[in-house]
């Protein structure tokens, strides 16, 4: 003990007394007053607090003191196929045996995309991670299971995961595997591989819908409108607008492989999807999401490689994820990871992919796509 703390207790003892000694009527009195100021301070507080965030303004957004972070990832997996015989037609079909006679090169692909990914959030993994181009919900069990056994022995598991299977063409959907509970998992619009799925942390809820639209090979934009990726721009739009009606503050987060970039019609003028955060708004008419990756430079962060780098990757937000109540998204924070994800010597921005049963098994990477992520806000 210090000379000053012993004082201090003196003064407190003293002052303790002294308010003993009083009338019990005064005693009240004072603890009223008391509690008065305390609140008028606590007002006082908060008010600064609230203050400092405007709607839309997702930079200069304060989220308050307790908030839980959550970092979100999204990654196309590429053709992540599990153990069991399901005669695929193809191409599918050749990944499915490919997978169940070289159970190796099966393993592989998983350890890798594990080991990486519980590297990031300082050696945890990412808290939601939305996997794409997966085959089943055996895959994204074993996917599941792959990331735990990562996971150092005192990290927190994932013990949810979502995952709706779909015969569209191809036989693979995106899944959610996550540390926080997940509930009302559905598939939107008709046979398109839209998962809608929510999340809940300190009783706040996110929508979160993941998405793997149209290839640019089978779809050139020139179909009519409603069809393609624009068809899934409208699915979409129109599910986040209905729940926009139903809720202005709605916490409402899409990503996914839209197979297009940020300046495309289907992004901006289907799922207007915009760079621009004071844009996104509850009011707006009509309604708008941000696109954390529109705006940015391919050359930075582009997802994919093809002739040259190109953002097809996206996560968009709503205005209620640029507030400081329920869920936020720190906006700032978005970012495509590159490192250890790039095959040594290779020139460029080119995702170093994992490949087919004819490719080098020793030269196997991860994905012909990198992963995006961001860090999610949740208040108290």
């Amino acid at each position: 003990m210090t000379k000053n703390s012993d004082a201090n207790s003196q003064a407190v003892q003293q002052l303790l007394a002294a308010f003993m000694k009083l009338p019990w009527k005064a005693r009240v009195a004072v603890g009223i007053l008391l509690l008065l100021v305390a609140g008028v301070v606590y007002g006082i507080g908060c008010h600064n607090k609230s203050t400092q965030t405007q709607p839309g303004d997702a930079t200069s957004t304060t989220f308050p003191a307790g908030s839980q972070s959550v970092v979100f990832c999204h990654w196309n997996m590429e053709n992540l196929f599990d153990d069991k015989d399901d005669k695929r037609r193809q191409p599918d079909e050749d990944y499915d045996q490919w997978f169940i006679n070289k159970p190796e090169d099966r393993k592989a692909k998983y350890d890798k995309l594990a080991g990486w990914l519980v590297k990031q959030n300082g050696g945890i993994g990412p808290d939601v991670i939305v996997g794409n181009e997966i085959e089943s919900a055996r895959a994204a069990e074993l996917m599941q299971q792959a990331l735990n056994a990562a996971l150092p022995a005192d990290a927190v598991k994932y013990d949810y995961v979502a995952m709706k299977e779909l015969d569209a063409g191809r036989h693979i959907a995106p899944c959610v595997i996550s540390r926080y509970p997940l509930s009302g998992a559905k598939l939107l619009g008709k046979r398109q591989r839209i998962l809608e799925v929510h999340i809940a942390v300190n009783g706040h809820d996110l929508c979160l819908v993941a998405s793997h639209w149209t290839s640019q090979l089978t779809d050139k934009g020139t179909g009519k409108e409603g069809t393609g990726r624009d068809g899934y721009a409208h699915t979409i739009y129109e599910e986040y607008t209905e729940q926009l009606k139903a809720n202005p503050k709605v916490d409402f987060l899409v990503c996914g492989d839209f197979n297009d970039t940020p300046e495309s019609d289907p992004v901006v003028k289907t799922l207007h999807a915009v760079a621009d955060p004071k844009l996104v708004t509850a009011d707006a008419q009509p309604p708008h999401l941000l696109d954390l990756l529109s705006g940015k430079s391919p050359e930075e962060f582009g997802t994919l490689y093809y002739n040259k780098p190109l953002i097809y990757d996206h996560i968009c937000v709503s205005p209620g994820l640029l507030d400081a109540t329920g869920w936020g998204c720190m906006v700032d924070t978005v970012s495509v990871p590159t490192d250890g994800l790039i095959r040594h010597g290779s020139k460029g921005r080119r995702p170093w992919r994992f490949g087919s049963a004819k490719d080098d098994a020793v030269g196997r990477g991860f994905s012909d796509h990198f992963p995006v992520m961001v860090t999610l806000k949740v208040a108290p």
